[in-house]
């Protein structure tokens, strides 16, 4: 329904002028939360996640392939290294601040109503797969730096 003032072209940044108007400071208000929000809840999606996989892992194994549950976590176990775990959460944390970062910025500058944010999402979320790439490889650079020796080493 249509109420009295209201336009389909509102300007989105109005809002945030609202709140510079109630004297609230909008970075505070609207993306620190959203940052620190993305950056706990993506490690602890993905150990949710490879706790999930490792269950489907165990009863694929069992149910369909009769293969015992611990040689599944015994390989899982002789596979991962703590600091796999360790580097895997300080991706998750990167990523996160990466994902809010970019797209509060482009929410906070998004003009023309509903096509502007369809069009800041749109761009907000290639922006994010972009810079989530250029991180990945750089942390994964970091991280795993002469890591491919001892494969190197043991394939002869």
């Amino acid at each position: 329904m249509i109420g009295i003032g209201y336009s389909p072209e509102v300007d989105v940044s109005e809002q945030t002028d609202t709140l510079r108007v109630l004297r609230t400071d909008p970075v505070d208000y609207l993306v620190t939360p959203r940052v620190i929000a993305c950056c706990v809840a993506l490690p602890i999606l993905t150990l949710m996640c490879f706790s999930v996989s490792m269950g489907a892992s165990v009863f694929l194994a069992e149910g369909v392939y009769n293969v015992s549950a611990n040689i599944i976590l015994d390989s899982a176990a002789r596979g991962l290294q703590p600091w796999d775990i360790i580097s895997t959460l300080i991706k998750c944390v990167v990523f996160g601040m990466i994902i809010a970062v970019v797209s509060c910025t482009w929410g906070a500058t998004t003009t023309g109503g509903a096509k502007g944010v369809g069009e800041s999402t749109t761009s907000a979320v290639v922006i994010s797969l972009v810079c989530i790439f250029i991180a990945d490889f750089v942390l994964s650079w970091c991280f795993f730096q002469g890591a491919g020796d001892a494969l190197k080493a043991c394939m002869g």
